[in-house]
């Protein structure tokens, strides 16, 4: 996931064409060559990069131009801004075929600037930039030669109005993105810029290949699997569920609150602990209580800037941090002070290599029988040093409170949310699946998490009266619903998906329920003449899983019958079955 979502569609077409179309080549010369490994970030960047669609994993940026600057200014920002960053100036050569695995630093070369000179600006002048630069997220950025970003000056008669931009996200994320803006902006006012004091990526790979930060990535991936193994695999497992492996097109929804900034502010100052504390604690409350779980698992992607060495690195230091709060607390402001220690937590632990870090998670779902969702991204990019995407020109009027719908785009998570400011309002962007929030229930969810903000200003809040408070109402399950794992779990589901996986064969699937200890789920199979084995049985269904509906969790046992009973319905009576073959499938025994 991208710290700066695509929205909508190409629009350009709508508008009328560029007067002409100039490219201007410019050089650059400055700095030294340099050569060595990828950072994690980077490297996990890259194998996004090689895998997704390209108008998903390039990232953009729009930059006013102030009134009356030259284009020759322009350039020549741009230019200092590659001279300064070694990130700018970073290709990754590698053998066809290959993943790269080092990165080189040119002390000098070129780049180009599309440059469109119009009469005028089409309407909405903001929003076009916006479209030109969301144009050229298409189309994979070749990593071992082209200059990692793409660059178009709007004109009007010649006069720059705004710089659009592509990013390759190997090079930048959106806080690179807002830093690179802040200097633009400085170089253009005549500013002299402060002396780098963040590590450049080359610099940051060796601290990473460290023996400390060697220790650093154990420890990630160690604390990752604690989580993997224990955590929900689903946020949102309900019967209208779809599995996190398949994306859904979800719209935009902004919520622009000066009720909800007030009440953050006041929670803050009530409770003693950070804004940013409080509304994580808030999130996952509610999130958590709409999916009926006992804890939220959320990823927070812009968590990993927190150290000074990489503050305003312009590289990408895209890496999960993974949050895991148990919600099971009496009262909001108990669920605030375990926030701040479990966010820490997740920080610490979000830096990993992360080709280890999927090849644990393989493991690790495997042997658990199950597929770890990505559902829940909360990425608060209010702190960064400039806003994204010109969101000061996008702020809505003085109203309280609004919500407004926006353009759809392909949504890999259940729920994203970005939370761009919070003063003097607050201003978050939802992306909710249509599978398991209608547009009703999306506003109510962001109406919701300014209401118990409200609540949570006024006094300490019950997290049992959150439906009261809030409006939000918990995800409606069946009866057959059950508990299994820390996972809300269908057995129909998994009888289903298991009859599939093993060609059609009888299956039926008992829960078995002990005093004290959660349910256990055993398979039966009348396999009759095919061959068949435990570890085969679990290794189709793990592979269905990803795509199954949701509540799909394997069965901790499989028993292989010949021939299903006379009445396949009652659990007695395949037990009486002959056992031809019986064990948990997995390599490692659960």
């Amino acid at each position: 996931m991208t710290p700066t979502p695509a929205v909508g569609k190409d629009t350009m077409h709508q508008n009328p064409p560029p007067l002409t179309t100039t490219t201007v080549t410019v050089a650059y010369a400055g700095g030294d060559e340099r050569r060595g490994p990828v950072t994690m970030g980077q490297a996990n960047m890259i194998r996004c990069i090689l895998r997704d669609d390209p108008t998903h994993i390039n990232i953009h940026d729009v930059w006013p131009v102030p009134e009356g600057t030259t284009s020759a200014a322009v350039t020549d920002a741009l230019r200092a801004l590659a001279v300064r960053h070694e990130g700018l100036r970073t290709t990754f050569p590698h053998p066809p075929g290959a993943t790269p695995v080092d990165q080189v630093v040119a002390s000098e070369g070129t780049f180009t600037v599309t440059v469109l000179d119009h009469a005028e600006l089409p309407g909405d002048p903001a929003e076009y930039a916006e479209s030109v630069a969301r144009a050229a997220r298409a189309g994979r950025f070749a990593l071992d030669r082209e200059f990692p970003v793409r660059i178009t000056l709007l004109t009007v008669t010649g006069q720059p109005a705004y710089v659009a931009l592509a990013f390759s996200h190997a090079v930048a994320d959106g806080s690179a993105m807002a830093i690179l803006r802040e200097e633009f902006a400085e170089l253009l006012a005549g500013k002299e810029l402060p002396a780098l004091t963040s590590l450049p990526p080359v610099d940051l790979a060796a601290v990473e290949a460290s023996p400390a930060g060697l220790r650093k990535s154990e420890a990630s991936l160690r604390y990752w699997e604690r989580i993997l193994r224990t955590g929900p695999q689903e946020m949102f497992a309900e019967p209208r569920g779809r599995r996190p492996g398949t994306d859904e097109e979800a719209r935009q929804l902004t919520l622009r609150s000066r009720r909800g900034a007030r009440a953050l502010a006041g929670a803050a100052r009530r409770t003693g602990h950070p804004e940013a504390t409080v509304l994580m604690a808030a999130w996952c409350a509610l999130v958590a209580h709409r999916a009926g779980q006992n804890s939220c698992v959320t990823a927070v992607p812009s968590a990993n800037r927190f150290h000074a060495r990489v503050a305003r690195s312009v590289t990408t230091t895209s890496q999960d941090a993974l949050l895991h709060l148990d919600v099971r607390v009496e009262t909001f402001d108990a669920l605030v002070a375990r926030t701040w220690g479990a966010v820490l937590n997740a920080y610490r632990h979000s830096q990993f290599d992360s080709v280890r870090l999927w090849e644990m998670i393989d493991r690790v779902t495997a042997e658990r029988g199950s597929h770890f969702g990505r559902d829940v991204v909360f990425n608060d990019v209010s702190a960064l040093p400039a806003p994204l995407l010109g969101t000061e020109a996008q702020n809505g009027g003085d109203a309280e409170q609004e919500l407004v719908w926006g353009p759809p785009q392909a949504l890999p998570t259940r729920l994203l949310a970005f939370t761009y400011r919070t003063a003097p309002q607050l201003h978050i962007s939802l992306w909710a699946a249509p599978s398991v929030f209608t547009p009703e229930e999306a506003e109510g969810f962001l109406s919701g998490l300014v209401l118990l903000l409200e609540a949570a200003a006024a006094g300490d809040v019950p997290l049992e009266a959150l439906a009261e408070v809030t409006g939000v109402r918990p995800a409606e399950r069946g009866p057959d619903w059950l508990r299994v794992d820390g996972c809300w779990v269908s057995p129909d589901a998994v009888r289903e998906t298991l009859g599939r996986a093993v060609g059609g064969l009888p299956v039926r699937v008992q829960v078995t329920e002990a005093s004290g200890a959660d349910p256990h789920l055993t398979a039966y199979i009348a396999c009759g003449e095919t061959p068949l084995t435990p570890t085969e049985a679990h290794r189709a269904l793990t592979a269905l899983i990803p795509a199954a509906g949701s509540g799909v969790l394997a069965p901790h046992r499989y028993v292989l019958v010949e021939n299903p009973p006379a009445e396949p319905d009652r659990s007695d009576a395949w037990r009486r079955l002959n056992t031809i073959d019986e064990g948990t499938g997995r390599s490692r025994q659960v």
